[in-house]
């Protein structure tokens, strides 16, 4: 990760659920959309296959309305531990980070760290400045909740 420090966004919370709940939450491709998001926002989704080599197209929508089209593009896998993809703006679009989720199993608990690595120190400012970390952690509370773990 050297001379990436400065672009690097860490997010990262322990949810009160075994790893394996954790994890199918976030592989199985009819819970994933439900709880993805900040609070307050919804997917619609386009395309997703979450399996190793997929990807996830679709639409993020603000509590206004707004249409943030995103896609989650060569996922990878490595079973019960990461995920790995990148961050495009809209389908086939520009990226703009690479993303991963790792996961830690604390026995009965999951320690959930969501990473992304801006393309540009700029792209990172601009994440920062609307308020991704805060975002992220809503996220996270979201899946916490959809699998009953708030």
């Amino acid at each position: 990760m050297s001379g990436s420090e400065d672009r690097t966004m860490v997010i990262e919370r322990i949810i009160a659920a075994p790893l394996a709940t954790v994890w199918a939450a976030w592989t199985d491709p009819q819970a994933l959309p439900k709880w993805w998001g900040p609070d307050g926002f919804s997917c619609r989704t386009t395309r997703i296959d979450l399996r190793d080599g997929g990807e996830w197209v679709f639409d993020m929508i603000g509590p206004d309305g707004t249409v943030y089209p995103n896609h989650h593009r060569g996922i990878r896998h490595r079973p019960m531990t990461q995920i790995d993809y990148a961050l495009l703006w809209g389908e086939n679009g520009p990226k703009h980070a690479d993303a991963s989720a790792r996961f830690e199993d604390l026995g009965g608990r999951t320690k959930v760290t969501l990473s992304m690595i801006f393309v540009t120190v700029e792209e990172y400012e601009t994440a920062k400045g609307f308020g991704a970390v805060e975002l992220g952690l809503q996220t996270l509370g979201k899946l916490a909740a959809h699998i009953g773990a708030a």
